[in-house]
């Protein structure tokens, strides 16, 4: 029976690092590594013919070139060569190399001696020396540490991210024992530990391990040690044609297990010849067919998150090769990071855009998925003739585009509202009703109308409106959606009516915003509704509130009241009664005595006590005296005057009020109602 550990195959690290050297080369048509890529000469071979060529120094870099730092990381000062040459760097260096990069440089700092514990000549433990200016104490073996470390005080202590688990933790332990001030960080990586797990709990069940992989390659010999120690026979290969060589003898359980810079193309290579020396049987093919599962191109399917980079997020699928998606598909604000959304340990349904037929690179993207789940959605509303809600995002040439279920929907400007705008800017950011007009398959455009789902909602609102005016219905409730300088248009049910200024208020206003603003929800009453031409006009002054209603209650003749004087005219004064009533007090009524002008005695904002002499009701006019509150005075004594200075009094003097005078002493006279259309 033949068992195929899950986790055989690149990591995410090694595959983040190959997929940038493809698109690289892709791109620029050649590109460097400084050393090889990944240990593993056939799949360097591969890349080779692509065009991705191998130096073996920064030296060796001309300008122009372009240089791909590998996962196993570098020193700081090989990148500076680098850059001082005028070459471009592409870094991918290991997420998780570059973390042990950032802790050494900050415990190096804080004055911490730096423990590898890992292989010294490894590139990566070369690159991490390079992160403390070379200062590092390197261990492998646990005989090293007495001698290695006697006499530091202070050590901070790291792990080569390929390191075997169950020797790091001796090795720890030991150094934890000698020196009394240790700070330590686990950073064997998580797919390298769960790849040797995989592999000892496999090698455990096996009669017969086969372990794939370059032989310089570090975390592929750890596992080949771990799997001698488990299981009676095991055989280390490069690749199928190591494996012919060598034919080895296959029984019972079989299991194979894989290094991080095994391709999965070497690896089903080996696994097809190692099917021509096993007796073919229903478990092994079963087995064959479930370890070479391979994804395509349009899948959907379910994965895990097992990593979380600033630039990338890395999915367990159950397959030979993690996925990535790209960070970016996780931003909701120029600023977010993924793992603001997403945490290692949740499971993700995703869309496989891209798989390399070479070794089983899998692109994902959450967007995608979206975009084809909203598409179906959008092209079923289309069929079936259902609007959708969408969310207007921008102002392009022609129209704007709304978002409806992720998908991308243009609305020509004629169709994005039920009325002409200069400036569709005004609709960016609203939620609006979208009715899907054309689609265009081959091109995935979409066009779509909001006008046209706003005038059925008119027509259907005006339909209702009328049924209710023949029904008798004159209160409605309304909103005010925009006010002008000679009323206020309120919304009563998708019909807009207009309240005259004049019927805003009892009290004379200057401008409608005095008693009402937009948004403010109303009470009106229709005072004239034209089915023909569609012109509504509303009344929001309440009858309860006519001054005049209130001043039957209040006001009678030859009541005594005081009053404010608010306006002063030739022919008398005006003054306030009740608030939005004025009565008149004629120059004749302001004093017992014969006055030049109201100024002689009264000034505005005086309070003065007057009696109310008159009331007319028709008309609306009040009349005040001051003087018959005051008592009459004394004649003067006759002066004879030359008979050439004597003048008669004008009758106009003695007269009642002038009819323009009586005029002016009218108070809150209705305003005809202006009527608008709907």
């Amino acid at each position: 029976m033949l068992k195929v550990a899950e986790s055989a195959g690149f990591c995410f690290g090694v595959d983040r690092a190959v997929r940038l050297a493809e698109e690289a080369a892709l791109k620029k048509g050649k590109v460097y590594t400084l050393g090889p890529l990944i240990h593993n000469q056939g799949e360097v071979q591969r890349l080779c013919a692509l065009g991705v060529s191998v130096i073996s120094s920064p030296m060796e870099a001309k300008k122009g070139d372009t240089v791909i730092i590998r996962s196993h990381g570098v020193p700081t000062e090989t990148e500076e060569i680098l850059r001082t040459r005028g070459a471009e760097v592409l870094d991918a260096t290991c997420p998780f190399v570059k973390r042990i990069h950032t802790i050494v440089k900050e415990q190096h700092r804080a004055g911490r001696q730096i423990v590898i514990v890992g292989n010294p000549a490894h590139p990566e433990v070369l690159g991490i020396c390079g992160r403390c200016q070379g200062e590092a104490v390197v261990i492998s073996e646990t005989e090293e540490i007495p001698s290695k470390i006697r006499g530091f005080q202070s050590v901070c202590v790291v792990a080569q991210t390929t390191f075997e688990r169950e020797k790091w933790k001796k090795i720890l332990n030991l150094i934890k024992n000698t020196c009394k001030d240790t700070c330590f960080f686990d950073t064997i990586c998580s797919a390298t530990n769960t790849r040797q797990s995989e592999a000892g709990k496999i090698a455990a069940e096996s009669d017969v391990m086969v372990v794939i992989g370059d032989k310089h390659s570090s975390n592929t010999a750890k596992l080949r040690e771990i799997c001698a120690r488990l299981c009676p026979t095991v055989y280390h290969v490069e690749d199928a044609d190591e494996y012919r060589r060598i034919s080895p003898v296959l029984y019972g359980n079989i299991g194979v297990t894989a290094g991080a810079s095994a391709p999965d193309w070497i690896i089903k290579e080996v696994l097809y010849t190692m099917e021509e020396n096993i007796q073919k049987d229903v478990s092994f093919e079963e087995e064959l067919k479930k370890s070479l599962v391979t994804l395509s191109t349009g899948d959907i399917v379910k994965g895990t998150v097992i990593g979380i980079t600033p630039t990338e997020v890395y999915v367990d699928l159950g397959y030979k090769s993690d996925g990535v998606i790209n960070a970016s598909e996780f931003a909701t604000t120029p600023d977010a990071k993924p793992e603001d959304v997403v945490k290692v340990g949740d499971e993700l349904e995703v869309y496989v855009y891209r798989v390399s037929d070479v070794e089983g690179t899998v692109g994902l993207s959450i967007k995608k998925l979206a975009s084809l789940k909203g598409w179906k959605v959008v092209n079923e509303a289309f069929e079936n003739g259902v609007d959708l809600q969408g969310k207007i995002t921008e102002v392009v040439n022609g129209g704007v585009i709304a978002v409806s279920n992720g998908v991308r929907i243009f609305i020509p400007a004629s169709q994005a509202n039920d009325r002409y705008l200069s400036d569709l800017s005004v609709l960016v950011g609203r939620e609006v009703p979208v009715r899907i007009i054309d689609i265009n398959k081959a091109r995935r455009k979409i066009v779509g109308s909001v006008k046209a789902i706003l005038a059925e909602e008119k027509e259907k609102a005006l339909q209702e409106f009328w049924a209710k005016i023949d029904a008798g219905q004159k209160e409605f409730r309304g909103v005010v959606k925009t006010l002008t300088s000679f009323g206020a248009f309120v919304d009563i049910g998708g019909i807009d009516g207009l309240v005259h200024i004049s019927e805003l208020s009892w009290s004379h206003i200057k401008n409608p915003a005095e008693v009402v603003a937009v948004g403010d929800e109303i009470d009106v009453t229709i005072l004239d509704a034209n089915r023909e031409t569609g012109k509504i006009s509303l009344g929001y002054r309440k009858p309860e509130d006519n001054p005049w209603e209130i001043a039957r209650v209040k006001l009678h003749v030859d009541d005594i009241i005081k009053v404010k004087v608010v306006r002063l005219v030739p022919f008398g004064a005006f003054a306030e009664v009740i608030p939005g009533i004025d009565g008149l007090i004629h120059i004749s009524q302001i004093a017992n005595k014969r006055i030049g002008k109201p100024s002689d005695v009264l000034s505005v904002g005086d309070m003065v006590d007057v009696m109310i002499t008159d009331i007319n009701w028709e008309t609306k006019k009040v009349a005040l005296s001051i003087r018959a509150l005051l008592p009459e005075e004394e004649p003067a004594a006759e002066e004879v005057a030359p008979v050439e200075e004597t003048v008669e009094a004008p009758a106009e003097e003695v007269a009642e009020t002038p009819a323009e005078e009586i005029a002016e002493a009218s108070v809150a006279e209705e305003a005809p109602s202006t009527e608008t259309e709907a």
